[in-house]
């Protein structure tokens, strides 16, 4: 009788967590719809922004910037993009396997020459488990993707690399491809990479462009709000990989409470049926 009611108890504690998961697919799918129409929204202008930029840099004489300028890395700045709150499947620790498998790439390198910066709460607790000083943690703009904040910060890194106190930067975060794949990815931000004159991109182009004041000036002006775009739309690409790991890990966990009750249903009649059978031989052995 004991393992009966356990059973019974299972069942129920079963349900209860599969209500529960439920719910919570039902609201991270409501955020990731959300989240898809910023990104939607994004891409009319990140597309423009982008076609002119490199139409412009391939369609007239090499252009210098300090902030394509190739450097041994001897400082170096790592973001890392990961969400603020667990059951979101592998998410947080494939940002984080790619995090530490970064660190050991510069572990050549003084610890203070690794500049650390974290948005979510996932990544930064791992990073300080690392042994590393975190230079600044984004609290918050994970879940709540901020443009104002986003280029305020790369405009500090735009700073940090244009006075030699920074070498490279590289960014770890999840690629929104669909509802159903994110990609991890690990890419240079910091130095730029300019497509050279006269390359595939260069005979692509339309070339007759009237740039006032000058050709000059406009990248000047275009290659900094293009980083400031790069590193928001990474934002939001993270910010939409969360909530799409998050539906199907809320979905799968949901599936296999659905099959850990239809098993615990049959062990329960099993079990009240060897009852109802024991009973009835108690009674049949009692008469005789």
């Amino acid at each position: 009788m004991a393992a009966f009611k356990e059973i019974k108890e299972r069942i129920q504690s079963v349900k209860t967590t599969q209500k529960i998961t439920s719910a919570m697919k039902m609201v991270s799918a409501a955020k990731l719809n959300k989240a898809q129409k910023n990104i939607s929204g994004m891409f009319p202008y990140s597309n423009a922004l982008h076609h002119i930029l490199h139409s412009v840099l391939a369609a007239g004489e090499d252009f210098y910037t300090p902030l394509a300028e190739e450097r041994t890395p001897e400082r170096v700045a790592i973001i890392a993009f990961s969400s603020d709150s667990s059951l979101a499947g592998s998410f947080n620790s494939n940002i984080i396997k790619e995090f530490r498998k970064t660190l050991s790439a510069y572990e050549h390198l003084p610890k203070e020459n690794i500049l650390i910066y974290t948005v979510g709460k996932k990544v930064f607790e791992a990073a300080r488990k690392s042994g590393y000083a975190v230079t600044r943690n984004f609290e918050g703009l994970a879940s709540k993707p901020d443009y104002e904040a986003t280029a305020a910060f790369t405009g500090e890194l735009i700073t940090l690399f244009n006075r030699k106190a920074i070498d490279r930067v590289e960014v770890i975060y999840h690629h929104f491809k669909s509802a159903g794949a994110q990609a991890l990815t690990r890419e240079n931000f910091l130095p730029l990479s300019l497509p050279a004159t006269g390359s595939a991109t260069a005979k692509r182009v339309v070339t007759d462009y009237l740039l006032e004041p000058s050709r000059e000036t406009v990248l000047t002006e275009l290659l900094p709000k293009s980083l400031k775009l790069k590193l928001y739309t990474m934002l939001l690409d993270s910010n939409a990989s969360e909530h799409a790991a998050r539906v199907i890990a809320m979905q799968t966990a949901t599936d296999n409470a659905e099959e850990l009750i239809e098993t615990l249903v049959v062990a329960y009649n099993k079990s009240r049926q060897q009852a109802i059978t024991n009973e009835l031989l108690d009674m049949i052995g009692g008469a005789s």
